[in-house]
């Protein structure tokens, strides 16, 4: 019980965290109460890193009706790391296969690692992956509940976007991880994996917020949390991505 109570406590303070950033915590703060202040994150503060050729993380209880063999989950990673398909492999520290569950209901999908996913070979683990991992928690899910990903696997230089030969080349990987992980919801985030699985000329603002279809799966596209970093000031655009995430819950039963 007391584990049960700490986890729901934990997860009522990602949800005031999300909604603080969105910009609607009004809705927290009753008149002349002030309203809830997010969490400290201990500066300089990384998970340790995984050794070089590791298996990404897998959680314990990642089993279900549609769970791959742990042995095709291992092979995909085996290949992502070991890949020299695209000038990119000269560059990096490490390749970022993804991290999660294998049996996920939901399956983020970004852009490419900065500099921190390549020196730990974890996706969304610097800035933006805080804020991707506090609307997660907001969406009432745990983290090894979903499974995170790119598009390409390894580091662009100066963080630039992604060439479509690159993407070209690592695309393969990623169709193969929604083969095994059979999502029932995929998030695009930003434009580039955006334009993949809901193509057209359409920019963000348009596409965002409305299902696509990806081989009969729903892919809701939204903004990339770099983005919303980079617009610190502009609430609107938070207040969108939650929005959008309101409907995945919707979707998948979650309130």
């Amino acid at each position: 019980m007391r584990r049960n109570a700490a986890e729901v406590l934990e997860r009522l303070r990602d949800h005031v965290d999300l909604l603080e950033e969105s910009g609607a915590g009004f809705c927290l703060a009753g008149p002349g109460k002030p309203q809830a202040a997010g969490r400290a994150v201990p500066a300089g503060t990384k998970p340790a890193p995984p050794r070089p050729g590791a298996p990404a993380f897998r959680p314990a209880g990642g089993s279900g009706p549609h769970a791959p063999d742990d042995r095709d989950a291992a092979e995909i990673e085996r290949q992502v790391r070991e890949c020299r398909l695209c000038p990119l492999h000269r560059l990096r520290t490490l390749a970022v296969p993804g991290e999660g569950n294998w049996a996920a209901e939901l399956m983020f999908i970004g852009e490419a690692p900065g500099r921190d996913e390549d020196e730990q070979g974890r996706p969304f683990v610097g800035r933006a992956g805080q804020l991707l991992r506090k609307i997660i928690a907001a969406m009432t899910f745990r983290e090894e509940e979903v499974y995170i990903t790119n598009v390409v696997k390894c580091r662009p230089p100066e963080n630039r976007v992604p060439h479509r030969d690159e993407v070209e080349a690592c695309f393969p990987y990623l169709v193969r991880q929604i083969e095994l992980i059979r999502p029932k919801v995929i998030v695009t985030l930003g434009k580039t994996p955006t334009e993949h699985f809901v193509p057209g000329r359409a920019g963000m603002g348009e596409l965002r917020g409305r299902f696509g279809d990806y081989q009969g799966i729903p892919v809701m596209p939204t903004f990339h949390p770099s983005y919303l970093i980079r617009n610190e000031g502009n609430r609107e655009l938070r207040r969108m991505v939650w929005e959008d995430m309101q409907k995945v819950m919707s979707l998948l039963g979650r309130k």
